[in-house]
Parts: structure tokens; C-alpha cells; sequence
């Protein structure tokens, strides 16, 4: 046993830190929604990793009128999908917050003010 190596793939540990994960999790939810809406913020997360278990918290402003419930379950199998993908995790759980909505009238009324 003095004579054989170790594979390099079983030595070492890698790590991917908390915030990288939020990273990936943000870009996701922006592709999910295609893109932030007019004069809105890009969606933000915030992630829990546990033994290679990632909780995710996605905080998004949408446009309205549109199909809320559709869109979150978009940025849910999106982030779930891209977390698994890029950083190995499973991903059991991904709450979306809705933070604000923005409507055609509430930035035409905005353009007018001075």
C-alpha cells in the first residue's frame, strides 16, 4: 500500500461558498423571468448550505398584470435545475418572495414626475 497512489479525483475537497451558490441561484431566476423588468431590481438570493443540501431564498420583482404563480414556478425549476447542475447540490427547496410588482401605469405616472 506504500507503492500505490491516490487517484487525484479522491484526494482533496472541494467547497463552493454560500455566496457563489446565491450567485448562480440569482442568474438563474433572471433567466427564468428573461430578464428585470423596466426600472425594477434583479432578483437577489440568499442560500443555506448544508453537507452538499442547498436551501435557497429568491427575492424577485415581476411586471403586472402577468401570471404570478407561473413565473415563481419557473424561477423555482430554474434555480433548482442550474444549483444542481453547476455546483452539485441538490436543491429540496427553493421560496420565492415577490417583492414588488411593476405596472405599465405606475411607470408612465413615474416618467411625468419632476
Amino acid at each position: 500500500m506504500a507503492g500505490e497512489r491516490v487517484a487525484s479525483a479522491e484526494r482533496g475537497a472541494t467547497t463552493i461558498a454560500d455566496r457563489v451558490v446565491a450567485k448562480i441561484a440569482a442568474q438563474a431566476a433572471r433567466e427564468a423571468l428573461h430578464g428585470v423588468p423596466e426600472g425594477g431590481e434583479a432578483p437577489h438570493a440568499s442560500v443555506l448550505v448544508h453537507h452538499e443540501v442547498a436551501r435557497v431564498r429568491i427575492g424577485v420583482e415581476l411586471d403586472y398584470p402577468s401570471d404570478i404563480g407561473a413565473q415563481c414556478g419557473a424561477v423555482r425549476h430554474r434555480v433548482a435545475r442550474r444549483v444542481s447542475a453547476l455546483a452539485g447540490m441538490e436543491v429540496p427547496e427553493v421560496v420565492v418572495t415577490v417583492e414588488r410588482l411593476h405596472s405599465a401605469q405606475s411607470r408612465a405616472a413615474q416618467g411625468r414626475i419632476r
